[in-house]
């Protein structure tokens, strides 16, 4: 097994926070680093762009202060292969013309394009090629795109606001608002790095949201997705405002499809549950990954939730807790049938837990 150095370790380090200047803008392709060394400096950096283009090995190639020929190159993902939606030279035919000697990948990309084939070519070019290096880092950092590639689904965080007891609101529906100006920024951060947010028709008529981000700077909004199995969304709801905005139905009517689509929004039918003529939950999320969305955010009330809990299509909770109590009669998180056995609850995994103002941030996975 290769023993990485301590510079290896700075490097790849240095590559993983390059590739966070992406994160926002790269979709649908994955945010990627590069750092090009030669005898022991930085000669050359860069991340995947706007868009997906310029990858990063590309974009730290035409950075680079020098010829890059018999340096190492610290990538956060296999460099890419030619394949039949390429946009440009390969990252790895790039690299192998620049005469690199060796390459430090963190990841393998199990995108169907690359699978190995960009390793390959720079292994049959004689570039030494070393694996794995801060992979366990990489895999959380593009948690999302790996899901949508490996599983055809997007990555889905649920995002709820509650007070201490784990309310959302008022037994009369008022919400507004629970936590602080602090943590609704914080909301509109996680929204802008989603490529797309989504919500449900009984959250829209209660709330009427937006769902675009507004709180921060933003150079791409999200794709805003609204689930409505009957089309009953108004035509004066802010959702439709500016296009940017799919509707995934049901059982609506074909008449109303075809008026939100003179609007410029798209609608998509999904199947529907044997009984209850709702939209299938694990198609939509099917449906949604071959559109190339890697990550989902749901911004939704407690019946929508426990769907998505009960449908098992949910990989994150993020949840912010607000200093306060308002009793029993308040309305709560998720709307779940009830359990028979302390065995069956859904058990979560704490993974980050900070404080947002005068709230807590909890992020919990799913363990399954």
């Amino acid at each position: 097994m290769m023993r990485f150095t301590a510079l290896d370790h700075a490097m790849m380090a240095r590559a993983i926070q390059l590739a966070e200047k992406g994160r926002a803008v790269t979709t649908p392709n994955p945010f990627v680093g590069c750092v090009i060394v030669k005898r022991g400096r930085i000669i050359g950096e860069g991340f995947t762009r706007a868009g997906g283009r310029p990858h990063a090995e590309a974009d730290a190639l035409a950075k680079c202060q020098e010829s890059a020929e018999g340096s190492t190159v610290y990538s956060t993902l296999e460099p890419c292969a030619l394949h039949a939606n390429s946009r440009g030279p390969a990252c790895s035919d790039l690299l192998i013309a620049a005469k690199v000697a060796r390459v430090v990948s963190a990841l393998h990309d199990p995108f169907e394009g690359v699978d190995g084939k960009g390793h390959d070519n720079l292994v049959s070019a004689g570039i030494t090629l070393d694996t794995g290096l801060m992979s366990m880092e990489v895999e959380c950092q593009l948690k999302a795109f790996l899901q949508r590639v490996r599983s055809g689904r997007p990555y889905v965080t649920l995002k709820v606001a509650a007070s201490l007891d784990g309310k959302t609101a008022l037994a009369n529906g008022l919400s507004q608002w629970i936590t602080s100006a602090a943590a609704r920024r914080d909301v509109h951060t996680m929204r802008r790095d989603s490529c797309a947010v989504m919500t449900g028709i009984g959250t829209l008529l209660v709330d009427d949201p937006a769902l675009t981000v507004r709180e921060v700077p933003c150079e791409r909004q999200p794709l805003r997705v609204l689930l409505d199995s009957r089309l009953d969304v108004g035509d004066g709801a802010k959702i439709l405002e500016g296009g940017n905005t799919l509707i995934v139905t049901a059982t609506g009517a074909k008449t109303r499809c075809d008026e939100l689509l003179d609007r410029g929004i798209e609608v998509i039918r999904v199947p529907t549950e044997s009984v209850k003529g709702k939209v299938d939950l694990s198609a939509m999320m099917q449906a949604l990954g071959k559109r190339k969305i890697n990550a989902l955010m749901v911004e939704t009330g407690a019946k929508l939730n426990g769907s998505l809990l009960a449908a098992g299509v949910v990989d994150e909770i993020v949840a912010y807790i607000a200093p306060s109590i308002l009793g029993d009669n308040a309305k709560g998180l998720f709307a779940l049938e009830p359990l028979a056995s302390l065995r069956d609850k859904i058990t979560l995994s704490f993974s980050d837990v900070r404080q947002i103002g005068p709230d807590l941030r909890i992020t919990a996975r799913i363990i399954t």
